[in-house]
């Protein structure tokens, strides 16, 4: 994929969804840090069930760090990975406190000192609330800038930094929430639907498919 063609990829992708956001409910900064937390090797709608449930009990540093562990998993337990990521809160919630006034920092470093936080995390946090020109690469934007050609990279941190060059900077700050989207409801991981994808005209995958059939 060309510049030109990266251009027309997130301009289409603009003009369909011109205002992308995350699917994790939050009404808060810090909400939304623990909501992504809880994200990880778990759905958004699995996170949202459990936190609708958490956030009108507990929805700040302090009042989650009083339910203790054991109390934070009656709320979490239907999440993957629920005994770590409740122990990891605890912790973060903690570290907020002593470190940071029970504010949630807008800075990398950090943010990735927080336990449960890598850089992933940090970005989407960077990025959605702070406004910061980075992308967090996870599996769906790992595998859709792979097989578009968008960028290419045999490591997560290897697609980010291209993509952080090559993403045309009017479109950088809503750039991680299209693509996110596309990965997961159209560009999906074993049958991609190609016929309902509004860049398919652009995707290195889907010419190198149309050239197969052309041959037969």
């Amino acid at each position: 994929m060309n510049k030109t063609q990266r251009h027309e990829f997130f301009a289409t992708l603009q003009q369909q969804n011109p205002n992308p956001t995350t699917e994790l409910n939050y009404s808060s900064t810090f909400e939304l840090l623990i909501a992504v937390i809880l994200s990880a090797q778990a759905t958004d709608v699995g996170v949202n069930k459990a936190t609708d449930k958490l956030y009108p009990i507990a929805n700040t540093p302090q009042t989650i760090l009083d339910l203790g562990v054991d109390g934070l998993k009656t709320y979490i337990k239907t999440i993957g990975l629920f005994n770590s990521k409740a122990e990891n809160v605890i912790k973060t919630c903690r570290q907020l406190i002593e470190l940071h006034q029970s504010e949630v920092p807008d800075d990398r470093e950090a943010l990735e000192a927080l336990p449960g936080v890598g850089r992933k995390t940090a970005n989407v946090i960077l990025n959605t609330v702070f406004k910061h020109p980075v992308i967090a690469v996870d599996t769906h934007l790992y595998r859709l800038s792979n097989r578009t050609g968008l960028a290419k990279g045999k490591t997560v941190r290897a697609v980010e930094d291209k993509l952080v060059k090559v993403v045309p900077a009017e479109f950088m700050q809503d750039a991680h929430h299209w693509l996110i989207l596309h990965g997961r409801y159209v560009c999906t991981a074993r049958k991609p639907k190609c016929e309902q994808c509004v860049v398919s005209h652009v995707c290195d995958e889907h010419r190198r498919q149309l050239k197969k059939v052309e041959k037969r």
